[in-house]
């Protein structure tokens, strides 16, 4: 089990909400989430509902301020809990949509994905084993995207509104 503390106010202060499992809708239990406490697992927060919106993966830490979580605002309205994955890792990606194109198999972290791939875009992936993130930027920046085991024939499947990825992580239990 997880669990993840929600903080109204900077540095832990104001009203909080203790939370252990997937939640669509938090905004019932706080109206803003300015610091965040990770006590165990790993997880991914939502800036709106029903995990939509930017995405924010968080693991076990102290978040002081919406910034340490690399968050545009305050606003964060939905989590989910990432399960522990402890067997391989396995990925296909694909330059165009429904595994179209070129393809290419990752089974590690990549930060700098056009040295591999040669491509600047994934239109489509298969995810096979583990869990993983996609990030708009090199080196582990810019938007995230969680991507679960199953798959995805064009990018709007992970929630992305481009085709831009530029690296590549797996959610491992020490992230």
């Amino acid at each position: 089990m997880g669990k993840i503390i929600f903080y109204e106010d900077k540095n832990f202060q104001g009203h909080s909400y203790e939370c252990s499992g997937d939640c669509t809708d938090l905004h019932s239990h706080f109206s803003r989430c300015n610091s965040i406490r990770v006590e165990s697992g790993n997880w991914m927060v939502y800036e709106r509902p029903h995990f939509m919106g930017y995405q924010y993966f968080l693991h076990k830490r102290e978040y002081a301020n919406y910034q340490l979580w690399m968050g545009f605002n305050d606003c964060v309205r939905s989590c989910r809990m990432i399960p522990q994955h402890q067997g391989s890792y396995k990925m296909m990606i694909y330059e165009r949509p429904d595994f179209g194109g070129q393809m290419m198999e990752f089974t590690d972290d990549c930060p700098l994905l056009h040295d591999q791939f040669h491509y600047n875009d994934i239109h489509s992936c298969n995810v096979q084993e583990g869990y993983w993130i996609f990030y708009e930027h090199t080196n582990y920046r810019g938007r995230q995207y969680l991507l679960r085991p199953g798959e995805y024939r064009r990018y709007s499947d992970w929630g992305a509104m481009s085709s831009r990825v530029s690296s590549i992580r797996r959610i491992t239990l020490g992230n």
